[in-house]
């Protein structure tokens, strides 16, 4: 069957009511190549839906002999299928106002402040475009190092009557014009804070220059949180999941987030409008955490009420370090973190640790050692996020330990790999030598940090690690690394460390059955076995055999969470 004309079945079983409650048996799936993900059976041609969940897998004639009176039948045609994915890192959040926004780093192009003519153009045509926006938001590359940090004035030449916010595709940085600094209360007078005030890069005479770096964005975060009506985040993050849907995504990790955003998706789930699972961790970019009374309650308030197959908490995320200027900043002492670390454990939640730098990635395992050996031993299933760079002698740790690696594959890889250094030779990203020592590898976008958050264009990363570069951001001082086709970056047909490239099968494996591992959900998704959600996707092409560099243009057909199909275009 072509591509048409699957995609035409698939509006049919939608129109005709597929989406609605299952009939036991009633949803077959024949003549595919599916990929399950089980170990024990990795590739079968058909399988049976029952309601929410999967009755059967394996041959045709096997699963048809469960065909009942009222089956849907769903030729596949040898199209291949797989789990649904499971993206172990994202920010919800973040990702909505993205989506409803203006994006100006794409795969094509990265609109940043040194255009400054084409960024106002833009800019005034979408304020244009929406006028009952009590909140502009973007995400442009932007230079977050003083004194190349762009300024309010540009954004005020576009937009001066409303709040325009433009989030750093770092998501470590945001970029506001003079509306916007008001919204939040930043004046010539310091913040209240001094960890905020500390991010807010002002003049010599001290004024707001616009841009708010990682602590300091919570001032404006608190004041959207505000502006922005209940009614249209939930419009907007109702958007953003059907967005990951047609990604083949039916799962996340947020990496950021609070009992409010929680509760978000708490409400589509009642309203029956939720189509990705969440689990939520508490954490805010490179903010420090105190164990306040009202932050314990809000807490253990989201792990009592938010704990089913849509929406769970009991995770808490640390920063270790940020994401700004040269070198990205610590953000803990050792023994702070520490002290933080095992009062949440002793309190029983989930802790996941970003961490750009190497010697941060020593600090949290040498942590997480402690906190084994001081607590006993229980199924923590520790994180680290991101551990892009990892020396040698801490990769073994990862395994020995326990310790999930949460990496991103499609921020790999600049002709320097994802060093800060240049001259430093500890080669970044290894996936290899991670999955190698025996440690479970779980891979995500960070999206919006990822544009878009495509997991075939990460597949193909981790097969081929070629080597990207972006004219546009090429000047950005302190800016975003070259990542696979990330704004307007191409590639150089340099290969990065190419005996850190893992298989297809692996990076599927990260991407699914890893991810779920990472999340606590490995029993209900991450593979395609009897028993587990229905959550999978169908793919136009092969990625099992399709040449590595091609891998990148596959398209989802049809996504599918629950036994109900979420996506079909």
């Amino acid at each position: 069957m072509n591509l048409g004309r699957q995609v035409g079945v698939c509006a049919m079983l939608i129109a005709l009511g597929w989406q609605g409650p299952a009939l036991a048996g009633d949803t077959l799936l024949i003549h595919g190549h599916i990929y399950t993900g089980n170990p024990q059976a990795p590739w079968a041609s058909a399988l049976s839906v029952s309601g929410t969940r999967i009755e059967a897998v394996g041959t045709d004639e096997a699963v048809l002999a469960l065909r009942g009176s009222r089956a849907q039948v769903i030729d596949l045609h040898g199209q291949t299928v797989i789990p649904g994915i499971v993206d172990s890192h994202t920010h919800m959040l973040y990702g909505a106002y993205a989506l409803h926004g203006m994006n100006l780093s794409t795969p094509e192009a990265s609109i940043t402040p040194e255009k400054p003519d084409v960024l106002v153009e833009r800019l005034k045509a979408y304020a244009a475009a929406h006028p009952h926006d009590a909140v502009l938001f973007g995400r442009a590359d932007f230079s977050t190092a003083p004194p190349t940090a762009p300024s309010h004035a540009l954004l005020d030449r576009a937009v001066a009557n409303r709040p325009v916010v433009i989030h750093n595709t770092s998501e470590h940085a945001l970029w506001l014009n003079s509306a916007a600094l008001k919204m939040a209360g930043i004046t010539d007078q310091p913040v209240a804070d001094s960890d905020e005030e500390r991010g807010v890069i002002r003049d010599a005479s001290g004024h707001p220059s616009g841009v708010l770096l990682e602590a300091a964005m919570e001032l404006a975060a608190r004041a959207v949180a505000v502006r922005v009506p209940l009614e249209e985040k939930l419009t907007m993050v109702q958007a953003a999941t059907r967005y990951l849907n047609s990604l083949g995504i039916t799962s996340v990790v947020n990496a950021t987030g609070d009992l409010a955003e929680i509760e978000l998706y708490g409400t589509l789930r009642d309203r029956g409008a939720l189509t990705v699972r969440t689990r939520t961790s508490f954490g805010s970019v490179a903010v420090q955490h105190h164990l306040t009374p009202g932050f314990l309650a809000d807490l253990e308030r989201a792990r009592q009420l938010y704990h089913d197959d849509w929406v769970s908490a009991n995770l808490v995320k640390f920063f270790a370090d940020g994401g700004t200027g040269l070198i990205p900043p610590l953000v803990y002492t050792p023994h702070d973190y520490e002290t933080l670390v095992m009062e949440l454990d002793a309190r029983g939640y989930q802790i996941m640790t970003h961490a750009l730098r190497a010697d941060s990635v020593h600090m949290i395992l040498d942590t997480y050692e402690r906190l084994e050996k001081a607590h006993g031993q229980r199924d923590r299933r520790l994180r680290i996020e991101h551990a892009d760079l990892v020396d040698a002698v801490d990769l073994p740790r990862f395994a020995r330990l326990a310790v999930i690696a949460d990496m991103q594959p499609s921020f790999c890889c600049g002709e320097d790999g994802g060093n800060f250094d240049p001259a430093d030779e500890v080669p970044s990203d290894r996936w290899h030598s991670l999955q190698q020592s025996g440690a479970v590898l779980a891979f995500s976008s960070d999206w919006p940090c990822t544009w878009p958050p495509n997991p075939f264009v990460s597949i193909q990363e981790t097969a081929t690690r070629q080597v990207w570069k972006s004219a546009d951001t090429a000047n950005i001082a302190g800016g975003p690394l070259d990542g696979a086709a990330q704004g307007g970056a191409v590639a150089t047909g340099a290969i990065y460390i190419p005996e850190e490239r893992i298989t297809v099968v692996d990076a599927v494996r990260a991407y699914t059955r890893g991810s779920a591992f990472a999340a606590f959900s490995e029993n209900q998704v991450g593979t395609l076995e009897v028993g587990k959600l229905a959550d999978l996707a169908v793919l136009s092409q092969d990625i099992f055999s399709a040449p590595l560099e091609s891998i990148g243009k596959t398209r989802v057909v049809t996504t599918m969470v629950g036994g109900k199909i979420v996506y079909a275009p």
